[in-house]
């Protein structure tokens, strides 16, 4: 990846799951001081990066299944509604 990538990917990233560096190098196993090491040197780890893209596609997953939930809870409770108020 380029600096620029690296650096966007770090902040896009804390920026879309609202995370201080501190909180997001704990959910993908790094220290504060690594994420910001790799913010400064512009060179991002290859687990790393991976980590970050992971931890995207899991916080979109989390996203998906809390709305079908949802609504899955709001069709029973029609349901039942409606059969109950036949």
């Amino acid at each position: 990846m380029s600096e620029d990538k690296n650096d966007n990917l770090i902040k896009r990233v804390s920026k879309e799951l609202n995370l201080t560096y501190k909180e997001l190098g704990e959910k993908i196993g790094f220290t504060e001081g690594g994420i910001k090491n790799s913010i400064s040197s512009g060179k991002i780890s290859r687990q790393m990066e991976k980590s970050l893209l992971l931890l995207l596609k899991v916080a979109k997953l989390e996203k998906e299944v809390s709305k079908a939930t949802k609504f899955k809870q709001d069709l029973k409770e029609l349901l039942v509604k409606n059969y109950f108020s036949n």
